[in-house]
């Protein structure tokens, strides 16, 4: 009797072990697909924002170029040399415009929230942290806090001083032309080169970082592309 007892609660402990068992792996099969659902969402939505923050990226790197270009004509008004004076309300208004860094982050908040380990691959993951948390910031830094680089503030006031008494406006309000040559003391021609020169310095460096950013994103679309089912 004791030895069929025995026998008994023998296999009864163990179908509760095997069953025990299979709940958990089960469980765990579970776990780990709604996590690979979840990773797939997100790259996705990460590979989508990313397409966007290109476009931004190319546009932003187009303004700093016609800036670049802006500093190189009045540059030559200043120094009186030849030059071809067309579309001089927008060289004027892009000498100094300012542009933003906008970001789509909101596929890598979602991560964030996850969990970062959510994401198995661990080249992209840290791909990823390196782009959102390094190269993002320091473009906003660079576009938006970097004081050499807030051309409006810093530089528009004193260049306007320094032009407008040889400006030439329409009876609308449009500049059309400039008289020249410009009559400018020493200091006034060394002060309006030196912001030439520091805001072409400046979008030549931005230029720069926002190239190199933009290879990473191109980079990491594909690792993403790899990763996505």
């Amino acid at each position: 009797m004791k030895r069929k007892n025995w026998k008994k609660y023998s296999l009864e402990f163990l179908s509760i072990f095997i069953a025990v068992i299979s709940a958990f792996a089960l469980n765990n099969w579970n776990d780990n697909r709604k996590d690979d659902n979840a990773e797939q969402k997100i790259l996705l939505e990460i590979k989508n924002g990313l397409k966007k923050d290109l476009e931004d990226l190319k546009t932003n790197i187009k303004g700093h170029k016609r800036g670049i270009k802006s500093c190189q004509f009045w540059r030559n008004i200043v120094q009186d040399n030849d030059v071809i004076i067309d579309s001089l309300q927008l060289k004027f208004i892009e000498l100094t415009r300012d542009f933003t860094s906008l970001q789509n982050n909101s596929g890598y908040e979602t991560l964030k929230s996850k969990g970062l380990e959510i994401i198995k691959n661990d080249s992209l993951r840290s791909k990823l942290i390196s782009l959102y948390e390094y190269d993002y910031y320091t473009l906003r830094k660079l576009e938006e806090e970097y004081e050499e680089m807030q051309y409006q503030k810093n530089y528009f006031k004193d260049i306007n001083t320094i032009l407008a008494p040889n400006l030439v406006f329409d009876e609308k309000g449009n500049l059309i032309t400039i008289e020249t040559p410009i009559n400018l003391d020493k200091t006034q021609k060394n002060i309006l080169m030196s912001y030439f020169m520091k805001i072409e310095v400046n979008r030549k460096m931005v230029i720069l970082f926002y190239h190199k950013t933009e290879k990473k994103i191109k980079d990491l679309e594909i690792l993403i592309e790899k990763n996505i089912d």
